[in-house]
């Protein structure tokens, strides 16, 4: 029943606030976007749970200083979601654009070098940024996602992105296939590697260090930093030295021990970039 009267309903809202966020110019989207979820989103039921988040990983912050990086999270958030509209303006190698970029040379060896691979960042600042950053040097990323349950609002998304290139791969059994045929395909994958799954499938079989050692493909962090409003740092770091002793299992561990250095060093950099609202410690 509600996806014949409440999905309708929810699609409707979805497209006019688009529709909004299109016709601004970019820097108006973004500023609006902030500024109403910076208004909204605090006062919201799951805020509570960004709040106990970041108590955990904080708990030499105050209450107000907690309080603070929750609604500059709900800043960048609705930035995030008001830039949406606008991926295809964004040139990320333009010098005198609104993103300053380091280490193309990576993705550049990945184009080169014929063999899959694997990009990963997690959800800080504008994530969407990176996709661009290896498309527009010529290496399309098939993306691992969680699906929209509104078809409509699935559609909606998928359009948002048509001009940043590769496949959108759902989380999934059936996904995990496609994940499966991309790289033994020689295609590179671009995953976010900070939220707990909890659909069914087991969380190692799409663990990115199993995957990494299973096709011997290089694994490339990449990181946004928001600087001001709808400007950003694109930094591409050097391909993680992965760790191959024979006991596969130990590896797995060793090398997502890398990853997950890696994204809290991130986080704590720019707690208030993050979303804080995954459920990735759970009870």
């Amino acid at each position: 029943m509600n996806r014949y009267l409440i999905h309708p309903v929810e699609a409707a809202v979805a497209l006019l606030v688009y529709s909004l966020f299109r016709i601004l110019p970019l820097d108006w989207a973004s500023a609006l976007g902030g500024w109403l979820a910076r208004a909204i989103g605090p006062w919201l039921p799951i805020s509570e749970r960004a709040v106990r988040n970041l108590s955990n990983a904080f708990p030499e912050k105050s209450p107000a200083e907690i309080r603070a990086i929750v609604r500059a999270m709900w800043d960048n958030l609705g930035r995030v979601a008001a830039e949406f509209p606008h991926l295809s303006e964004i040139d990320v190698y333009d010098p005198k654009g609104r993103v300053e970029t380091s280490g193309g040379e990576y993705v550049d060896l990945l184009r080169e070098d014929g063999a899959a691979g694997i990009f990963f960042s997690g959800h800080i600042a504008n994530w969407e940024i990176v996709s661009l950053g290896a498309t527009q040097r010529g290496v399309p990323l098939d993306r691992v996602y969680r699906e929209a349950n509104n078809r409509l609002v699935e559609w909606l998304y998928r359009h948002g992105r048509a001009g940043v290139e590769g496949a959108l791969i759902p989380k999934g059994s059936a996904g995990a296939r496609l994940l499966l045929k991309s790289l033994k395909e020689g295609k590179h994958l671009g995953m976010l590697v900070d939220q707990k799954m909890n659909d069914g499938i087991p969380v190692k079989f799409f663990a990115l260090a199993e995957l990494a050692l299973r096709f011997d493909c290089p694994v490339v962090p990449a990181r946004v930093v928001r600087l001001k409003g709808a400007r950003f740092k694109l930094v591409i770091e050097p391909p993680l030295k992965l760790v191959r002793t024979g006991d596969h299992k130990a590896d797995v561990v060793a090398n997502m021990a890398q990853v997950n250095a890696l994204i809290e060093k991130w986080v704590r950099d720019t707690p208030e970039q993050w979303l804080w609202l995954h459920n990735r410690w759970p009870d």
